[in-house]
């Protein structure tokens, strides 16, 4: 079976309104031969789930779910299947995955506030759940975390414990994952990171915590994602909504979603999601630009040129 990450396929993800995804979600972007359906949810701030229609395969970006504020930046009531370890890991095995892969990309507390917790759930929930991340990180610096929770790091972490490098490959089930630079900082000083995962015939360019930098060009050259989700935050912490254009524009990506906003007092509040629209139509007219609305899960239809 070929490395997914490393075939010539490129999904092209159109501008015109589509058939119907999961029901009850909305559909961005265009039905046509050879389309893609993607689901996203987006749990606030820097934190979402991409799923497969059927929801076979999930994938988490990041783990503060039930802790999460980024719910009251939009005076929003945080879902109940939101709200706590058990009802999430309900939630979860009800939808039936083959597989759970939580792919962490540091840890600072906005991004692995409920990590542990969230494992320690799905475990005993009897739900097939892995996760990636750094290397070291994974090996090395969240080991005693891992025998705290009672979880055992080498069954848990892709590749018998030792995670993935800038540039290594973890596949499970379905999908795939690499790890690419976030010019950011962590708690524990194990590198940042951003995530190009395949998932359901679909690549996304996960940025994690990070500034614009100029190989970001090059993550568009080598990995060519269909869909870019950039933090736009600004503030105290990472890039704001302008520069995370410029991003999305090296990348190359068709299709861009803005996370990381909204959910403390230190970034840029809910209306970045609409300033970064502005940024990308100057910047890049030709990206599709979908800025979700915290809780709702959004079908995004991609259709392969």
């Amino acid at each position: 079976m070929s490395d997914p990450l490393s075939r010539g396929d490129f999904f092209q993800i159109s501008a015109a309104a589509g058939a119907a995804g999961t029901a009850g979600a909305p559909v961005v972007g265009a039905a046509g031969g050879g389309s893609v359906p993607l689901k996203i949810r987006w749990y606030g701030g820097g934190v979402y789930e991409l799923a497969t229609p059927d929801d076979k395969t999930i994938v988490l970006v990041d783990a503060w779910i039930w802790n999460n504020t980024g719910f009251g930046g939009f005076d929003l009531q945080k879902p109940p299947e939101l709200a706590s370890a058990g009802a999430y890991a309900t939630h979860i095995k009800g939808r039936a995955p083959n597989a759970v892969i939580v792919a962490l990309t540091h840890d600072h507390g906005d991004h692995m506030g409920d990590y542990f917790e969230l494992l320690r759930a799905l475990v005993d929930a009897g739900v097939d759940v892995k996760t990636v991340g750094q290397s070291d990180l994974m090996r090395v610096g969240l080991v005693p975390r891992f025998k705290a929770a009672n979880l055992d790091n080498t069954q848990l972490v892709l590749n018998g414990g030792a995670a993935i490098n800038m540039g290594g490959t973890a596949t499970y089930k379905g999908a795939a994952f690499r790890l690419v630079p976030a010019v950011h900082s962590t708690a524990s000083g194990f590198p940042p990171a951003g995530f190009i995962i395949d998932v359901g015939g679909v690549r996304v360019y996960a940025s994690g915590d990070t500034d614009l930098y100029g190989d970001m060009a090059m993550i568009g050259s080598r990995y060519k994602p269909d869909l870019a989700v950039v933090c736009i935050g600004n503030g105290a912490f990472t890039m704001g909504p302008e520069d995370a254009a410029h991003a999305v524009q090296r990348t190359g990506a068709r299709h861009a979603i803005p996370v990381h906003y909204a959910h403390n007092p230190l970034v840029l509040p809910r209306t970045a999601g609409d300033q970064f629209r502005a940024a990308m139509a100057r910047v890049a007219p030709q990206t599709t630009v979908t800025v979700l609305r915290a809780g709702v899960a959004t079908t995004l239809q991609i259709t392969k040129t």
